[in-house]
């Protein structure tokens, strides 16, 4: 078995964090998007990825590189982007018609990933939500098994959405329904859809299983994105321990400090996630993100994304600030 992770999309939604770090790795409770996609995936023993890559993919790769060394990584650059359907065709000649675990790179569900990857069966995360609008979302019959999926139905007939993890036996099938749909120039909103290739499937036989996941978190806003990392403090900080010793400072718990980071006369928490090698002193940071190398110095931040190497002094602000940054507030 193989897993495809698309990684390529713009991120237009978290800009300006987006135009200097690819989505998927913006930190997120000590660790990113992208490590807990990876760590789920190792549970279930895949060690062989394949990441369709575009702008900024070189930082996927370094990334990918430095922090799991020994998996088996494949990189297929997306330059023009068409879909989710689109960057899944780009991955025919490496999957050779084997199982494939397709996950989205901003998917963070909790589910049983061992019990899906051995399943018989193909399988296709969903969880209900209020308003199926905005989501592919499935028609599921008494058995448990999927008739239909649609993207983004204007009339939904399911309030159950794709929450973008899929177990693909017939990996063959697949690529032939993407380029069918490329030949015909099915596109759904303006995209190739993984979507619309999955109904193909259905249509011509194959049968997936719907399986409900407990928890998903959504990291595409940086409201959404600050929600998910106060969740997954939660489950996560427990394992960064409690033994932050920082001179005349308080750390309320949860948090995730890196590593190398100087802390003084401050308030650290609760709901924080720190990166690496920052500086922080006489400030109070409560429910944000701060990235690494960065310097906070006599400032109060609550719902906050700070990018890296930033530096803010002065005064109480809510701040959602990229990369590469100096701001006096004083």
């Amino acid at each position: 078995m193989k897993a495809i992770i698309p990684v390529a999309g713009a991120g237009t939604k978290l800009r300006p964090h987006s135009y200097t770090q690819p989505k998927a790795l913006i930190p997120l409770a000590g660790k990113t998007v992208l490590s807990i996609i990876i760590d789920q995936l190792r549970e279930a023993d895949i060690n062989e990825f394949i990441f369709i890559v575009g702008y900024l993919g070189d930082k996927i790769r370094d990334y990918v590189e430095a922090k799991y060394p020994e998996l088996q990584a494949h990189y297929v650059q997306q330059i023009d982007r068409q879909g989710i359907g689109h960057a899944i065709n780009l991955a025919r000649g490496i999957v050779n018609n084997d199982e494939v675990f397709v996950v989205l790179g901003d998917t963070i569900c909790e589910y049983d990933v061992k019990e899906v990857a051995s399943s018989p069966d193909s399988m296709i995360g969903v969880r209900k939500v209020d308003d199926p609008r905005e989501f592919g979302v499935a028609e599921i019959n008494e058995h448990g098994y999927i008739d239909h999926v649609v993207e983004k139905p204007q009339i939904p007939k399911s309030n159950m959405a794709l929450v973008g993890i899929y177990k693909i036996k017939e990996a063959e099938l697949l690529f032939q329904c993407l380029e069918n749909n490329f030949l015909q120039g099915l596109r759904t909103h303006g995209e190739y859809s993984l979507t619309d290739a999955l109904d193909c499937m259905l249509r011509q036989g194959a049968k997936f299983k719907a399986f409900k996941v407990e928890s998903w978190f959504d990291c595409g806003r940086k409201e959404t994105l600050l929600e998910s990392n106060a969740t997954l403090l939660r489950k996560f900080a427990p394992q960064n321990g409690r033994d932050h010793h920082f001179e005349n400072t308080v750390i309320i718990y949860p948090v995730s400090i890196g590593e190398g980071c100087d802390i003084k006369n401050s308030i650290i928490g609760p709901n924080v996630t720190i990166g690496d090698n920052t500086t922080i002193n006489y400030s109070i940071v409560r429910d944000s993100i701060v990235g690494s190398f960065s310097n906070l110095y006599d400032i109060v931040l609550e719902d906050s994304l700070i990018g890296s190497d930033t530096g803010l002094r002065g005064e109480t602000r809510q701040l959602n600030i990229g990369d590469n940054t100096s701001i006096d507030l004083g």
